[in-house]
């Protein structure tokens, strides 16, 4: 049975002017804030808090999210840019080697977790309506939906892909055309300059097809995470919505944090490492071993934490 077991060459965007391109994985981020907003909105209108603090609070949480990420790949997997090329960590740009224009590339859930945390704390203490675990907790519900739209882009442009399939004719296979070659190489095979109708070639033109057939059968790891993030927001918003837990402090942030990072940690193993620079010790790789800590914080805010009484 043959679920996907197909060669995955999408286009990656709409041309616009010149150079300029709309990604889609750009889009999926856009997706993903746009629907976290309106998330928080019915939780803010549902518990009557004002909704002057919702703007704010999707700034705080736009910026710890995007900071964090680029942060988080740098320190996490890609440290020589902070002595090799320092300003491409902040600007769309590499340097190194000449100027080139590359885009905004290379995020890290975990970066984006911490910023997050530490974004809504900056934000609490600005604005002091609740305590800083009453907005976690509601605020991974919509982090958590974000994440389904953020796998789908990762999918889109071919990049966290998975491990080669040891069967070549596992249901789930994938072949990503567009990690096997780079641009230059696709044009140089094929003999057209222009990318999108090389990679095209590639595919309906059966000349090419013994380069299709080099190109190995990979689990989609990102479906597989988007997959599973879509439960982790269900859960997340029947406990919420439907349970005596929202009123339990930091038990849906505790939830979020066990839920996901657990999710991450057994995708990882069909997962190809990212990054230059990785571990793997104990057969236990770099998102691996980062996701351990938050999955022994979410049990510590689940079932040992308890809110202080507020003194009568």
């Amino acid at each position: 049975m043959h679920i996907l077991n197909f060669n995955w060459n999408p286009i990656t965007g709409i041309d616009i002017v010149g150079n300029f391109k709309i990604h889609f994985y750009s889009l999926m981020w856009v997706i993903a804030f746009v629907i976290g907003w309106y998330i928080i909105k019915h939780i803010f209108t549902k518990e009557k808090i004002s909704l002057d603090y919702l703007d704010p609070l999707f700034i705080y949480t736009v910026l710890a999210t995007m900071i964090g990420a680029r942060l988080g790949h740098v320190l996490f997997y890609q440290s020589e840019l902070l002595s090799e090329d320092f300003f491409s960590i902040f600007l769309p740009f590499k340097f190194k080697g000449g100027f080139q224009f590359t885009g905004f590339q290379g995020l890290a859930s975990h970066g984006a977790a911490i910023g997050i945390i530490i974004g809504m704390y900056l934000y609490r203490r600005k604005y002091n309506y609740k305590s800083l675990l009453w907005i976690l907790d509601r605020i991974v519900i919509s982090v958590a939906s974000g994440a389904v739209f953020i796998r789908i882009g990762n999918f889109i442009n071919s990049e966290i892909i998975g491990k080669v399939t040891e069967n070549q004719d596992f249901p789930f296979g994938v072949r990503f055309l567009q990690d096997a070659y780079y641009k230059s190489e696709i044009m140089q095979i094929t003999g057209i300059n222009d990318v999108q109708k090389a990679y095209n070639a590639l595919t309906s033109n059966p000349q090419f097809q013994n380069f299709v057939d080099a190109v190995p059968y990979r689990h989609p790891a990102q479906l597989y995470e988007s997959f599973c993030y879509i439960f982790v927001f269900l859960i997340l918003w029947y406990v919420y919505s439907k349970t005596s837990k929202n009123e339990h402090t930091g038990f849906l942030f505790g939830l979020f944090l066990i839920l996901l990072w657990t999710v991450r940690f057994f995708v990882e193993f069909v997962k190809e490492p990212q990054g230059e620079e990785y571990i793997n010790w104990f057969n236990l790789n770099t998102g691996q071993w980062l996701s351990i800590p938050f999955i022994i914080i979410g049990l510590y805010f689940m079932f040992v934490y308890k809110p202080k009484q507020p003194v009568k």
